[in-house]
């Protein structure tokens, strides 16, 4: 248990048996009445974000979430198997769970996996993830109708959009939070 004046962005909090991560917080004081904590609060399962308010120094409880470094070994029907780095013990997700993280992830692509109570809730992939192109047109020169993208697929089967120079085999960085193209992998 902590209260509110303990706050911090990132802090996860159980709140009714619902698990709830700080994204920003304010303490107010405003010159008539008590002082209060004026938070926004996204729900880890579902990633709703909500505005909530707090009397100052009102006690909250904390959620001890443990994150792991794993590793994706391979999927198995629905579920996504990976295997924790330090003590390799493996782990089942399901595809629930590991949700659109499964769009960039390839066999041992490493992950922080957010554990509470034994139960894994989100998975974590860096920024950008290395994925080679299976599939793109050739780009025409002189071609910029389109704003000098074409769509692509990578290894992992999801489309992306490339500029018009990149060649299918060529390996490219693409963003795990929006899809896009972050540019050529060394």
């Amino acid at each position: 248990m902590a209260t509110t004046n303990d706050l911090k962005n990132g802090m996860t909090l159980d709140i009714e048996g619902q698990l709830w991560t700080v994204v920003e917080f304010q303490h107010v004081k405003p010159g008539k009445g008590p002082a209060f904590v004026r938070t926004k609060l996204k729900q880890v399962m579902t990633g709703k974000v909500v505005d909530k308010t707090f009397n100052a120094g009102v006690k909250v409880e904390i959620a001890i979430l443990e994150k792991r470094e794993m590793n994706f070994l391979y999927k198995e029907g629905d579920d996504f198997v990976f295997m924790d780095n330090v003590n390799f013990d493996q782990m089942t997700i399901s595809e629930a769970t590991v949700g659109d993280a499964a769009n960039y992830m390839l066999e041992n692509t490493e992950a922080i996996v957010a554990i509470h109570e034994g139960n894994p809730l989100y998975i974590d992939l860096p920024a950008s993830v290395p994925l080679k192109i299976t599939y793109t047109e050739p780009g025409l020169q002189g071609d910029r109708s389109s704003g000098g993208t074409k769509p692509a697929t990578v290894e992992t089967g999801i489309q992306i959009q490339v500029p018009l120079f990149i060649k299918q085999d060529e390996i490219v960085l693409v963003d795990t939070r929006d899809g896009s193209y972050q540019g050529r992998a060394n």
